[in-house]
């Protein structure tokens, strides 16, 4: 996030690279800066006859360097965007002659989504003597959360950390994905509002009593209750709340409480940094530990194996999910 605004500011201060190769597993920042680069770097007019988009499944490395060894017309660049450039994996190597010498009045942007090239070969090396290389890294999910808190603030919102778990949780780590429910929640809600789990149920259709998050709290705290209503909606909405899922995050969980009793020093922020969860929630994970000592965390976690087996069809072939679910609810909870 930071590389990619540095990026950003170096373009508005005129600092104006002749390459900028965008790779990496997560297209978000890759889509981002391309589209930035598109739109700021020449004027609408100059646009029409200095600005070019290529696909990498229509074209070949000649096609691009012969585009981007054009001399602009009247205009002081030319901007030549690659698109799908992955589609040119096995010969993107042949780039590496124009890369030691590119066109100085071209900007060549290349956009490599989902891979990226070798570090140890000449157009690593070359690329990074002359242009700018962008890795867009896939951002684990205790790492996605911050980023939701992180972008919002930067555009003049907020939202409470249960908000942005349940986004977590329901879209995932798809930076695109999520953005996309952003930008609809900016738009219903006025500049400085905290989004809240009532304005995701709302406007995303998220629920924000009925979902994996609550699970995971109602079976720390031991509230019985709570947790067999969660597991009898998932029940009833199989499609909305996958039992793969929930096993896995669940799984997750109690894997985070048997780290949590391992751990030495137990304050709040080593605790937070050492689970890798907002420090928000290190209350929650002090409760679950007091109900669940590290021998309970760990028939827990092979109760949750046992269940994953379970639910691919072995030696319970006519059980259905929201069974196993239950069984393993009572299991869990009910352990002497």
């Amino acid at each position: 996030m930071d590389e990619a605004r540095q990026i950003v500011t170096d373009i508005q201060k005129g600092n104006i690279k002749p390459i900028y190769f965008l790779m990496g597993e997560e297209p978000y920042y890759v889509d981002k800066i391309s589209d930035f680069i598109a739109e700021n770097i020449l004027t609408e007019e100059e646009r029409g006859f200095n600005q070019m988009t290529i696909y990498g499944r229509d074209s070949n490395i000649d096609d691009i360097v012969s585009n981007a060894k054009r001399y602009p017309m009247m205009a002081e660049r030319q901007v030549v965007i690659v698109k799908e450039a992955q589609d040119l994996s096995r010969t993107i190597e042949k780039l590496v002659d124009y890369a030691e010498n590119p066109q100085p009045t071209t900007v060549l942007v290349v956009c490599y989504k989902y891979k990226k090239i070798d570090k140890r070969k000449k157009l690593h090396k070359a690329i990074a003597k002359t242009g700018v290389i962008f890795e867009g890294k896939r951002m684990y999910e205790n790492q996605v959360g911050d980023w939701i808190i992180k972008t919002l603030k930067a555009r003049g919102f907020g939202i409470s950390p249960k908000a942005a778990q349940m986004l977590v949780e329901f879209l995932g780590t798809d930076l695109g994905k999520i953005d996309n429910e952003l930008q609809k929640l900016q738009l219903i809600c006025p500049e400085g509002t905290t989004i809240s789990p009532e304005i995701i149920e709302q406007n995303i259709g998220i629920s924000k009593d009925f979902n994996n998050f609550e699970l995971r709290k109602a079976i720390g705290e031991k509230d019985t209750l709570k947790a067999h209503r969660i597991i009898n909606y998932f029940a009833q909405n199989p499609k909305d709340n996958p039992m793969v899922v929930t096993v896995s995050l669940l799984f997750s969980y109690f894997s985070q409480i048997l780290q949590y009793h391992g751990l030495s020093d137990k304050s709040k922020g080593a605790v937070a940094k050492q689970l890798k969860v907002n420090p928000y929630f290190v209350n929650d994970y002090v409760n679950a530990a007091r109900n669940y000592p590290m021998k309970k965390v760990s028939h827990a976690i092979s109760l949750l194996q046992e269940t994953d087996v379970k639910s691919k069809g072995v030696g319970a072939a006519n059980v259905s999910q929201g069974d196993l679910l239950k069984e393993l609810l009572v299991k869990i909870m009910n352990q002497e």
